[in-house]
């Protein structure tokens, strides 16, 4: 592939949930989309092995590139930011780019919080969805890279009661080609609408796809759901016995010096300066602020970071810094899917004009964190605004536009 996602007791008017407005909200939440390929990657082992980086060297937080980008550029790099923006009645966004040897940009534009005119800052803390699942397949990977497990091992030898759980494997699972059914039924946007602030744990989550009919065959379709990641979430559970939340924090969030990266699924524990989400009204287009509840996402989409934090983990993701190099190379071979918005999907990881990387989106943010293996750039943009209606996906919007500034000032 390489060159080839508590409520506030003041503030401003939230939405009222009501069970045809949630299969909204959640439809486009967790996004599900498949194609009509039927290439489904082989399931493959990883050799196993000890070390957090490819050449077993110490994991660092690698520092941003000294100095500045040249005025000119970010003037181009602003102005490409905010036409997205406008295009798409964003409201707040927070956008960097950094290339080494020529130096950093970073910008926050618009509105965090629309009523109280609380403008977005660099430091703030956003919700990055679906780019947790980005985190998740990895440790998956290092667990293959350690030996304890195999990808081309069987869900059923750690998960009970997925449908062909014994022909589904670890590896279909983080590339989107297993065919289990996904927990956002009828009976959960039911069960949700009557209480959106309930925080749910990753066994509720995974309780919905037990018993539950397959999509389609293991292998034969992809088709982009929570589910899958979130069963890998119980899957390195069960091989580490601890929770998913202190694995991550010890594998990667310590390692690579992520101290502003945190899994949250209380959303009263997201203190700090943050934005508020928006999503147009189905009923009347204006844009309403969103309540957070991201347990409902779990190891599939409940990270929030920073935009310096972003920096570092899509020079990991991109560079395959954390894994052994052959891991890498598997992660890298990609797929058509419909949703999200890449060229291919592959394994955890997604690819767009040679770019490496994952989009988030749902519930009024939308994020895009990318590397490009050849210069060595990284471009992150995370938004306070998505649309599931039309799954225009601002921040991906950006990341092209940014990413196009710098192949002609490359060129």
């Amino acid at each position: 592939m390489r060159g080839i996602r508590t409520r506030r007791k003041e503030g401003p008017r939230r939405l009222r949930w009501t069970a045809p407005l949630a299969a909204l909200v959640l439809g486009g939440l967790l996004l599900s989309g498949c194609t009509a390929g039927s290439d489904a990657g082989p399931a493959a082992s990883s050799s196993a092995g000890a070390g957090g980086s490819a050449d077993g060297a110490a994991i660092t937080r690698p520092a941003a590139p000294a100095g500045a980008l040249p005025a000119a550029m970010q003037a181009q790099l602003q102005a490409a930011l905010e036409q997205v923006m406008a295009a798409h009645g964003v409201p707040g966004a927070a956008a960097g780019v950094w290339i080494p040897g020529k130096g950093s940009w970073t910008t926050a534009a618009g509105l965090a919080d629309v009523e109280k005119k609380t403008p977005v800052s660099t430091d703030m803390s956003w919700p990055i969805r679906s780019i947790t699942k980005s985190y998740t397949v990895t440790l998956l990977l290092q667990l293959a890279d350690e030996g304890k497990v195999k990808l081309s091992d069987p869900l059923s030898a750690y998960v009970d009661g997925v449908t062909d759980g014994d022909r589904i494997t670890l590896l279909q699972l983080a590339n989107m080609s297993s065919g289990v059914a996904d927990y956002v039924n009828q009976a959960f946007v039911t069960e949700f609408a009557k209480d959106p602030s309930k925080i749910y744990t990753l066994t509720e989550l995974n309780k919905g796809v037990l018993g539950q009919p397959a999509q389609f065959a293991p292998g034969t379709e992809y088709v982009y759901t929570n589910a899958n990641t979130n069963l890998i979430g119980a899957v390195i559970e069960k091989v580490t016995g601890k929770p998913y939340a202190d694995v991550l924090k010890q594998r990667i969030l310590d390692p690579i010096g992520q101290k502003n990266t945190h899994y949250i699924t209380d959303v009263a524990t997201w203190t700090g300066p943050h934005p508020i989400g928006y999503q147009p009204d189905p009923e009347g287009g204006a844009m309403l602020p969103q309540e957070e509840n991201p347990s409902i996402l779990g190891p599939a989409g409940s990270l929030f970071s920073t935009l310096d934090d972003g920096r570092v983990w899509a020079q990991a993701l991109g560079s395959g810094s954390l894994l052994k190099p052959g891991t890498q190379a598997l992660r890298e071979i990609g797929h058509r899917i419909a949703r999200p918005p890449y060229d291919l999907y592959a394994v955890g990881m997604g690819e767009t004009d040679g770019w490496l990387g994952h989009n988030g989106e749902g519930v009024g943010f939308t994020a895009a964190t990318f590397y490009n293996p050849v210069t060595g750039a990284s471009i992150v943009v995370y938004m306070n605004e998505s649309n599931v209606a039309d799954g225009s996906h601002p921040a991906d919007q950006a990341f092209r536009a940014l990413a196009a500034v710098l192949s002609g000032a490359t060129k």
